[in-house]
Parts: C-alpha cells; sequence; structure tokens
C-alpha cells in the first residue's frame, strides 16, 4: 500500500486490547501485510521512560502537566514510530492513542478537555495524524475487576484509582464513541471469546481494506 493505515484499540482498564493487539498483529502478517504493533504510553524509547513516570512515578503530577507529559510521550513515539511506519506504508495498531487521554484525564480527571482538544487538533493540523479506525473494546467493571486481579502484574496509577474515576473513564469512552461513529467501533469483549473479538475486528478491517 502506498499510504499505512493507523488502527487504534481504546478502552479501560482489563478490556482485552493488550491481547487483540497480538492476534491483530499476527492475523494481519498472515494476510501478507506489513504491521507495527505499539502502544501508549511508550512506543518509542524517550516514551517508553516517561510511560514510567506516568504510571509509576513516585510522585503525581499535576492534571495540566499529566497532560502534557502525555502528549510529551505522544510527539516523541509519532515522530520516530508512527509517521516513519505509515510513510512506509505499514498497519500500525496502536494500544491507546489520544481518546485515552481525553477519556483519562479530560473525563476521568475531569476538566482537562480544552487543553487535550487544542493538543489534538495539533497532531492533527501540524502532521496530519489521526487513526483511520478506532475499536473501543468493552466490557463491564465487575469483568474487568476480575482479570485485572489474575494478571499478576504491578498496579499502576490508573488502575489503583477509585470506581468513580472509573465509571467517569468508560462514560468518555462512550461519548467519544457517540461523537464520532464513523471512526469508533464498539466490541464488547465480555461476551465474546478472544478469537471471536479478533474475527469481528479482522472482518471490519478487511472489509475496509479492499487491497489486502
Amino acid at each position: 500500500m502506498a499510504q499505512g493505515v493507523f488502527i487504534t484499540l481504546e478502552g479501560g482498564e482489563g478490556v482485552g486490547k493488550s491481547t487483540q493487539l497480538r492476534l491483530l498483529r499476527d492475523a494481519l502478517q498472515s494476510q501478507g501485510c506489513q504491521v507495527l504493533a505499539t502502544r501508549e504510553p511508550g512506543g518509542s524509547a524517550g516514551a517508553e521512560d516517561l510511560r514510567q513516570l506516568l504510571l509509576f512515578g513516585q510522585n503525581p503530577l499535576s492534571l495540566r502537566a499529566e497532560i502534557l507529559t502525555h502528549f510529551a510521550a505522544r510527539f516523541d513515539h509519532v515522530d520516530k514510530v508512527i509517521r516513519p511506519a505509515l510513510a512506509d506504508g505499514q498497519i500500525v495498531l496502536c494500544d491507546r492513542f489520544t481518546d485515552s487521554t481525553m477519556a483519562y484525564q479530560g473525563y476521568g480527571r475531569a476538566q482537562g478537555d480544552p487543553a487535550i482538544l487544542e493538543l489534538i487538533a495539533v497532531l492533527q493540523a501540524q502532521l496530519g495524524l489521526a487513526p483511520d479506525m478506532t475499536f473501543l473494546l468493552q466490557a463491564p467493571r465487575q469483568v474487568t475487576r476480575q482479570r485485572l486481579a489474575v494478571r499478576g502484574v504491578p498496579t499502576d496509577r490508573y488502575e489503583q484509582a477509585d470506581e468513580g474515576f472509573h465509571a467517569r473513564i468508560a462514560a468518555g469512552f462512550r461519548a467519544i464513541a457517540q461523537q464520532q461513529p464513523g471512526r469508533v467501533r464498539c466490541v464488547a469483549t465480555d461476551s465474546r471469546s478472544e478469537e471471536e473479538v479478533n474475527s469481528l475486528i479482522m472482518k471490519e478491517i478487511l472489509s475496509r481494506l479492499p487491497h489486502v
């Protein structure tokens, strides 16, 4: 393909984004596609350093500093990883992007919306970068709590937040999906197996990639 395709996976904690990222990468590669699978915050060496600060730093940042740090990581990721891969004609699969910042900081932390919208506008206006497709993975909070409990890995700052925070995040993602139905496809992951979710998403992706 002459121009790459940018696909994002979004959703709250424990909805299955990391699993689907891996399954989609493998499925698309089996179709002969060149695929880059990446994540946020992180994805580049500098952004991974900032990820540690954001998720596990001992001193929580102010809301404005938290938003700016997410975007600092994002711009490094975009400049060094995402844009070069898209320019090379690859399909880029990204676990989280700007929708997560709006849901977590804009809705979850509250009152961060104007700054986030301004920074998203910079990405789109100056770099011409926005997801071509977004899959919003959803599951009830009681299901995701059970999934997180059996992971056996350290919980980050967002996973440790109270239930009110997670409820606002879910509401934020729903609002984003309602505002941009042409880009965002909602996918329930609690009533389907991992393979069924993968098959559903792959069908949607392939329907929009007629050259594959």
